[in-house]
């Protein structure tokens, strides 16, 4: 298998149902991938730029595991994006990331219904991946596309049912993950 990296960029996975069960079933069922957890790395947003930049460029995909914050990435891994992608390593003459698979995997707080052009938003999820995109073809990078699961906020998380059954949406998540993942670097 070629080299896959996880990058989770989770302000606190401790606190976290969906996403740490998403990464913990990722890591039993494929151990070499390397997942990369920027909330225990990184407590005081202090990252290693060195580190970072070499495990991305050890990597054939490159994976983004989050929750979806304000439309987009939350604030430690939009930091660690600010400091690693920066000019001449991830995007420029110089570039390095080039040839390299990027797939987004997230969970969202609100239901799927939300992310309708009539639901709350006004937007599908997909509105809004064109950042990420555009992110992929600055760097370089063959954008592989999103895997999302909506509906796992913390505010559902009042009973075991409900956590039982955001456990089991992140289950399926992850299996769609873990398939996506060895399609990619096989």
């Amino acid at each position: 298998m070629k080299n896959a990296l996880i990058i989770s960029g989770h302000p606190n996975l401790s606190d976290s149902l969906a996403n740490a069960t998403i990464l913990d079933e990722v890591a039993k069922e494929l151990p070499e991938v390397i997942i990369r957890r920027l909330d225990e790395l990184y407590p005081t947003y202090q990252f290693d730029i060195n580190s970072e930049q070499q495990v991305l460029l050890e990597a054939d995909l490159i994976v983004w595991q989050f929750p979806f914050s304000w439309y987009s990435l939350p604030g430690i891994m939009k930091l660690w994006v600010d400091e690693v992608f920066v000019h001449g390593f991830s995007h420029g003459s110089a570039a390095k990331l080039g040839g390299k698979k990027f797939l987004l995997s997230f969970t969202t707080g609100a239901p799927e219904l939300a992310y309708t052009t009539a639901g709350f938003f006004g937007h599908t999820i997909e509105e809004y991946l064109s950042q990420f995109e555009t992110m992929a073809a600055l760097c370089g990078l063959e954008y592989a596309g999103a895997i999302y699961t909506n509906g796992v906020s913390y505010a559902g998380r009042e009973n075991e049912e409900k956590r039982s059954a955001q456990r089991h949406s992140a289950r399926e998540h992850a299996a769609r993950l873990i398939d996506a993942i060895r399609s990619h670097v096989a």
